[in-house]
């Protein structure tokens, strides 16, 4: 992981909302693991997101909605590594015109995708959205662990 964040190129902040649960704890000491590999990365615990835990991505400057709520860990943890290095400027290897297709899309975009942690599909899906959402002001994009946060996906009868 260090040599990766060595990659991160512009400073931006982790801003993780937490509660006094485990699955919070375990989150902060992930968190914590980050920032101590690089000073690129600075972690503040004060955000007030209604999902806990969770964290989003912000460099300042930029206007980049991107949040994951839960442990992104198993096939996510890729995913998380991407987004730590492309909302930390490191280029992404997407194709230059897909790049600036995503750049152009007009509109307001919000979405919200639900993630197993076992799943092999679901990390194709979050580094896309993901992607979008840096490159792109108007997208954001919140990856949610559906096994933390199983009300939701209960009440949403998400199957798979």
């Amino acid at each position: 992981m260090k040599a990766y964040l060595e990659k991160v190129s512009l400073p931006f902040e982790i801003v993780a909302s937490l509660d006094d649960g485990a699955k919070s704890r375990e989150l902060h000491g992930l968190l914590e693991d980050i920032v101590g590999l690089t000073d690129k990365i600075t972690l503040k615990t004060d955000g007030t997101d209604a999902r806990k835990p969770s964290f989003s991505l912000n460099r300042p400057g930029a206007d980049i909605s991107l949040r994951f709520a839960g442990i992104p860990m198993g096939h996510e943890f890729t995913s998380l590594v991407l987004a730590l290095l492309q909302v930390g400027g490191h280029p992404s290897k997407t194709a230059a015109d897909v790049i600036e297709q995503i750049k152009g899309i007009e509109g307001e975009f919000n979405f919200e995708t639900y993630y197993s942690l076992s799943c092999q599909n679901c990390p194709d899906v979050v580094q896309a959205l993901n992607l979008m959402a840096v490159l792109n002001p108007n997208i954001r994009h919140v990856a949610i662990d559906g096994a933390l946060f199983q009300d939701e996906v209960e009440q949403r009868q998400i199957m798979s």
